[in-house]
């Protein structure tokens, strides 16, 4: 066996028993092991060296300092383990090594892509003619959407922004929620769009735009809304929304990294009414999904708007209309939707609604079983699958929150609530069983394991 291949090897051995450890390893690294990440602080080697030495460093180093995010206790942000069916796919498609930007690179990447798109369309039931391009995350996928939106709604105003530019066009305004995710924010000021463009909307104590509340849309206005706000979980008011903008004229993005999952539930579909009506929509692969990372989807109704706004054809290199590099930021990209495609050829439609319809009900029953107990205050009705918390004792949210972290045993993140420190525990790693949930009840209520 030649030594690239005994490398390879002894690489798959270290990631096989790192994953096999996840469920029992500490879910954040203690002091020792980041302090040992010294190690790595070396000048710029200026001979070649053996792999295999590298290799040996990285694991013993680095394995331990990793936050286990793919293990059944991590409740940080809204992150999943990564199903092995997804995991196996990317070896797959590191070992092509393929340039997956269109069927003239790669036709197995342009082959399965397409068929992921598909796929993606008809399990949360949107509309089928849209074109779904694979990005690297949601604020990417989300700045494709919104240059669309731009584009579009400036060339049916007779604007070519492509020959023009934005010095003197038409002014797009855009509307968005007041607590919006951030990642809506940086997509737009990448953009261009400065704080003097953007309209917050009201929204209400769950987190939802308060239809009444609405400023006045045109056929210049880009209402962005939420699928899952990140904190309460919850969603607007489709129906009634997107029938305003639509008689206004105005484009409708819905940012729903993991809330647009909803639609291929049967218990928390209803959330979703009328959110098929928009324009466009983003959503992650990494978080209900339990993909890698650089895994997520930029959706939109008229592909044709999509595919000019992203285009990147070259004389050496043209490609067809639905070709990922027309689609997405990339030129040369990894085939980030191959993944997507496993884990939705493997878990199938009921699969994937089993995940997500057991992780809501977790949420529920870790909500009722620490509310009101150690100090803990459970601050909203729990729509999907997040339960957002704060301390009611002479701890502060974020001192709980460090003490319980510090234990190794669990890990959730901070947040600020109607301007309050609170903190957050999120489900969505295809990990975590009744279990597990029991297992966080007892720490995060200092019982004995």
């Amino acid at each position: 066996m030649s030594t690239d291949l005994k490398l390879l090897k002894d690489a798959d051995k270290r990631a096989m028993a790192y994953v096999q450890s996840a469920p029992t390893r500490r879910v954040f690294p203690g002091d020792e092991e980041l302090a040992a990440l010294s190690e790595f602080e070396e000048i710029l080697p200026e001979k070649s060296s053996d792999g295999q030495v590298m290799l040996e460093q990285l694991d013993r180093l680095g394995s331990p300092a990793t936050s286990t995010s793919t293990g059944p206790n991590y409740l940080g942000f809204v992150i999943g383990g990564v199903l092995p069916t997804a995991a196996a796919a990317d070896r797959m498609v590191s070992a092509w090594d393929q340039c997956a930007s269109s069927h003239m690179n790669s036709p197995i990447a342009a082959k399965l892509e397409n068929i992921a798109g598909k796929w993606v369309l008809d399990i949360l039931d949107l509309p089928r003619t849209s074109a779904v391009g694979f990005g690297t995350s949601a604020t990417a996928c989300a700045l494709s959407c919104l240059a669309t939106a731009r584009r579009e709604l400036l060339m049916r105003k007779g604007w070519d922004l492509d020959e023009k530019g934005l010095i003197g066009a038409p002014v797009v305004s855009v509307v968005t929620s007041d607590i919006a995710h951030i990642t809506i924010f940086k997509a737009l000021r990448v953009l261009g769009f400065g704080a003097k463009q953007i309209i917050r909307a009201k929204t209400d104590g769950w987190g939802r735009i308060i239809t009444e509340s609405l400023p006045q849309l045109d056929d210049l206005s880009i209402l962005c809304l939420q699928a899952g706000e990140v904190n309460t979980g919850n969603f607007d008011p489709y129906i009634a929304l997107i029938d305003i903008a639509n008689k206004a004229g105005a484009w409708v993005h819905v940012d729903g990294a993991f809330g647009l999952w909803a639609r291929a539930t049967t218990t928390h579909r209803k959330l979703t009414d009328g959110i098929e009506l928009a324009d466009s929509w983003t959503t992650d692969g990494h978080k209900w999904l339990n993909t890698p990372y650089d895994s997520a989807m930029a959706i939109v109704k008229n592909g044709d708007a999509f595919a000019r706004a992203m285009n990147s054809d070259a004389d050496y290199a043209t490609a067809e209309t639905c070709a990922q590099k027309n689609l997405t930021l990339e030129f040369s990209r990894r085939a980030r939707g191959i993944p997507v495609w496993a884990v939705l050829k493997t878990l199938g439609r009921v699969g994937v609604r089993e995940m997500i319809e057991r992780h809501c009900r977790q949420a529920q029953m870790l909500a009722k079983a620490i509310d009101g107990q150690n100090g803990i205050k459970v601050l909203n009705a729990v729509a999907l699958n997040q339960v957002l918390c704060t301390t009611t004792g002479s701890e502060s949210p974020i001192e709980f929150m460090t003490r319980m972290n510090s234990t190794g045993k669990i890990w959730f993140g901070p947040t600020v609530w109607q301007g309050k420190p609170a903190f957050r525990l999120s489900l969505s790693n295809w990990r975590t069983t009744d279990a597990d949930i029991i297992h966080a009840i007892k720490v995060l209520t200092d019982q004995p394991l």
